[in-house]
């Protein structure tokens, strides 16, 4: 057999190209796993299935069964052609020396030079098309008659006698050059988003290294203290340093890598343009329509919602390494210097406001503990006091300068502890801490736990492995921290914005109770 008839044996009808990875219907039609599927998932919502070649009706979606012996066959042909690009296409009169065929006749079957283009028959039946190897990719595996339509309901390249007595007659058709500039048009609007987005892209990787250059400056100067507090305590703390000084150098190399992961993205961008702009440049719609990768191309969405999730956590992170809050976490035996060191006072003598209090809080003598009852307390109506939640607000508020304050939380299992403005509301939903622009709270329901701010929520990875909670203001800086009193001392989050009104601790609590320690456990 020769090497075209072969090849003829070897084409997909659905794609024209030499079998990749073939399955057999029961019709014993084979066809590529990709195409046939791609035919089955576009029958899937018309009732029924059917063979694209001889439309043989299926009542459910055929399995596909592999045609190894085939597969062997394909792959054993290709191995054995030469390759395309070194051999080329030579005219086919040019026979006494090879010439570079400029166009293709498929009505002749032959391969022409711009010499014997220019006495060749210009009439219709004569269709001429790019320099082509194999005519037989050019015909209709079936009828074997030049693909001349497009058949939008199969989305394959037909014949004149598929349309008339084939089966696709009935379906809608159309010319290639019609299905083709509308598959370009596709192209040409992926394209133009694709460029949007490769800007947007160069724009974020353009402001985050912006911010990596002021991340490094601040973290040259938090260096600078921590090896200065580290010379003094260096006995004690020379382990702790190094994990401080990784957290600084660590924010910097994290925005590098989040660089580095949109640069490669930007250079996908450009390559699936590259791509789109080369078939939209082809003057072959065939070729053009038979494009298999164009889904992937015109998935222009993929990872956006990610990227400036990620982008936007980058820029916002509070600027500046906390360094007091790190040192926190490890620094449980030797508070007292640190405290010095960052001029952090003792713990704030918090008591509860009990004109504040919801009506179902009671509120221990020396106003330390909160519980929550099932009874009405009848406290007095106040404007202060909160109606909707059972919710109370502390005496102290804050102003300025750095504090902390600890809460028991082992005798409750639902509860919020956090700070709040006063002007938070006292009344509806939007009265509960964490659910609005003027507060902000760790909170724990049955097992898990998570910090809120304005409705928006950040779950955190693992629960509490202690039953005292930590709260860490600092006024200046604009940030609220939370620990865990573990041993040693875990850092849950940081909330980092620009504070505008004083502070006020608060704390809600659903059932059980919560008491509000003294300054006795140093960090």
């Amino acid at each position: 057999m020769a090497s075209g008839d072969l090849r003829a044996e070897l084409e997909c009808s659905v794609c024209l190209n030499i079998y990749t990875d073939p399955v057999i219907l029961k019709c014993g039609h084979n066809f590529c796993r990709v195409c046939i599927d791609r035919v089955l998932d576009t029958q899937g919502g018309s009732g029924g299935y059917s063979c694209p070649e001889c439309r043989e009706k299926f009542p459910d979606r055929p399995a596909l069964q592999k045609n190894m012996k085939l597969r062997n066959i394909a792959e054993t042909f290709l191995s054995a052609q030469p390759d395309r690009e070194e051999s080329g296409v030579f005219c086919t009169h040019c026979v006494d020396s090879p010439v570079p065929a400029v166009r293709s006749c498929l009505h002749c079957e032959v391969s022409l030079c711009d010499k014997h283009l220019r006495v060749h028959k210009k009439s219709p039946e004569h269709i001429l098309c790019d320099p082509i190897l194999s005519m037989e990719s050019r015909k209709c595996s079936v009828h074997k008659k030049i693909l001349e339509y497009y058949c939008t309901e199969d989305e394959t390249c037909i014949c004149i006698s598929c349309c008339m007595i084939g089966g696709h007659k009935g379906h809608e058709m159309k010319s290639l050059d019609e299905a083709s500039e509308k598959k370009k048009e596709t192209l040409r609007n992926v394209l133009q988003k694709l460029l949007t987005k490769r800007e947007e892209t160069e724009e974020r990787v353009q402001s985050l290294q912006e911010h990596r250059r002021k991340v490094e400056e601040e973290a040259a100067g938090d260096t600078e203290r921590v090896t200065a507090l580290f010379r003094d305590l260096r006995r004690r703390l020379e382990d702790l340093e190094k994990r401080i000084l990784r957290d600084i150098s660590g924010r910097a190399e994290r925005i590098s890598i989040s660089i580095r992961d949109l640069e490669i993205k930007k250079e996908e961008l450009s390559r699936k343009m590259r791509h789109i702009e080369e078939l939209c440049n082809m003057t072959d719609p065939l070729t053009v329509l038979q494009e298999s990768d164009t889904g992937d191309l015109c998935d222009t969405e993929d990872g956006d919602n990610e990227d400036r999730e990620r982008h936007e956590e980058l820029l916002h992170d509070g600027g500046g390494l906390d360094v007091a809050g790190v040192l926190h976490t490890g620094l449980s035996d030797i508070i007292t210097e640190v405290n010095v060191y960052f001029y952090i006072q003792g713990a704030a003598d918090i008591s509860l406001d009990g004109n504040t209090a919801h009506k179902y809080l009671q509120i221990s003598d020396d106003r330390k503990t909160v519980s929550r009852s099932d009874i009405n307390q009848n406290h007095p109506e106040t404007p202060e006091r909160f109606l909707y939640w059972s919710q109370v607000l502390s005496s102290q508020s804050f102003s300025s300068g750095r504090h902390y304050w600890d809460v028991d939380v082992g005798g409750s299992e639902s509860w919020v502890v956090g700070m709040c403005y006063p002007s938070i509301e006292r009344r509806g939903f939007q009265s509960k801490i964490g659910c609005n622009n003027n507060s902000w709270g760790l909170v724990r329901t049955g097992n898990h736990y998570k910090v809120i701010h304005d409705s928006n929520k950040i779950l955190l990875p693992t629960n509490l492995s202690s039953n005292r909670v930590r709260i860490y203001l600092d006024y200046e800086a604009g940030q609220i921290s939370f620990y865990d009193l573990c041993d040693p001392i875990r850092h849950l989050h940081t909330f980092a914005t620009t504070f505008t009104e004083p502070l006020q601790a608060g704390i809600r609590v659903w059932r059980g109770c919560l008491k509000i320690c003294g300054g006795n456990q140093e960090m």
